[in-house]
């Protein structure tokens, strides 16, 4: 259920040594550690172009995304809100009282 054990690899490796003998088996493991290799470079080569400023970016945009739709109902209240009555309820806020409905 939780990947391979190391007896595992041992069964699987022993194997493949009798099904495809120790020159093919070599070359095998040789060829999978050079592409290995060539997909690092390329991983590195794609990173090193990323523009890491947009994504930090988007990801500062994204977590201002409400969850909830209590969350939603809120931001949209205090965007309706005037700059007065936001400065009045950040003072509020802070000060832990319950903001009082203004008619």
């Amino acid at each position: 259920m939780g990947g391979f054990h190391p007896l595992d690899l041992i069964v699987i490796i022993g194997v493949a040594l009798l099904i495809f003998g120790p020159k093919t088996l070599q070359s095998l493991s040789h060829n999978a550690g050079r592409g290995m290799g060539q997909a690092k470079g390329l991983k590195d080569k794609v990173m090193a172009e990323v523009p890491m400023e947009e994504i930090s970016k988007v990801t500062t945009a994204v977590s201002k995304i409400p969850l909830s739709p209590q969350q939603a109902a809120q931001r949209l209240l205090v965007s309706s809100l005037t700059p007065d009555e936001k400065k009045t309820q950040g003072e509020q806020e802070t000060t832990n009282e319950p903001v009082a409905e203004q008619k």
